[in-house]
């Protein structure tokens, strides 16, 4: 299966799936090359719009079966903060592996990676063979993937390989400020998200059947008996809303936005549906 649309004038492949690829379909061949190689070639149009959207949906998927921070990470991609979510999963790696069947088991092919930015972790999961790598550190892993792993435009790609440099190691070796200089910041931001030295927030999505209950503080907060004394507060809030619709909570996310515009999040999940204040608080507690 290929799907096609176009590239200027030309009609062309823009996906092909493993099948396709064993019979030499590649993207970028005339959408014609491709049905002369394979008679019986099964073609759908691109679709980015419906794309986008069934990325919406199994980006909800994961967040309700894996954590409670997930985004979409376009075009083909999620990107998770499973920090504490392995547990369930025996380890990491478990968690990982379950992503891989469950994915599998409706069609889709995927890699998954883990890593200590989302920048190692995208680079990984799109250049490794192993259809998933778990890493302490993605600094050391990713050196050796190719530029277009840092998610840089084709352009720059291209005026860098022309400098000699095609490989992240060889760009995290060079001296910064002419390569911003003639690049722009967007190489040196890339380049630092992917090792930690710059964040990369994640700006989770929001399931539409939540209840949701939130504070909101004129001045940060860190001491932790003020952060219970809040959480407390709004679990009180959540039983209440959910008393007045007649529901339970089956699992609870609490999250706390920083101010460095990062999110931490705590999944506490139940055995079955509650909203007695004292049993949620008993849970949160734990």
């Amino acid at each position: 299966m290929v799907l096609i649309g176009r590239q200027g004038r030309k009609r062309v492949v823009l996906a092909a799936d493993p099948a396709a690829r064993a019979h030499r379909l590649r993207p970028g061949m005339a959408a014609t090359q491709a049905r002369a190689l394979v008679a019986d070639l099964v073609v759908h149009p691109f679709d980015p719009a419906g794309d986008a959207a069934a990325l919406d949906q199994l980006a909800l998927w994961a967040l309700r079966r894996y954590a409670p921070i997930v985004a979409a990470d376009p075009p083909d991609g999620l990107v998770l903060d499973v920090t504490g979510a392995g547990h369930r999963y025996g380890s990491d790696e478990g968690l990982l592996e379950d992503l891989i069947a469950q994915t599998a088991a409706v069609g889709l092919g995927a890699h998954a990676a883990l890593a200590d930015t989302w920048g190692a972790a995208h680079a990984l999961a799109r250049n490794l063979a192993e259809p998933t790598i778990v890493v302490a550190r993605g600094g050391p892993a990713i050196c050796r993937l190719p530029l277009r792993a840092l998610r840089l435009p084709a352009d720059m790609v291209d005026g860098l390989g022309r400098l000699g440099i095609d490989v992240i190691g060889e760009l995290e070796a060079k001296p910064r400020a002419p390569l911003a200089l003639r690049f722009g910041p967007e190489l040196i931001r890339r380049l630092d998200q992917a090792y930690g030295r710059v964040q990369e927030p994640i700006t989770p999505i929001d399931a539409p059947e939540l209840i949701q209950v939130r504070r909101v503080f004129a001045e940060p907060i860190g001491a932790p008996e003020t952060l219970a004394r809040y959480t407390l507060k709004l679990v009180e809030a959540l039983s209440e809303a959910l008393e007045a619709q007649g529901l339970g909570a089956s699992r609870l996310d609490l999250r706390f936005e920083r101010i460095d515009n990062r999110t931490e999040a705590i999944r506490v999940g139940l055995a079955r549906p509650v909203r007695d204040v004292a049993r949620l608080t008993r849970r949160v507690k734990r």
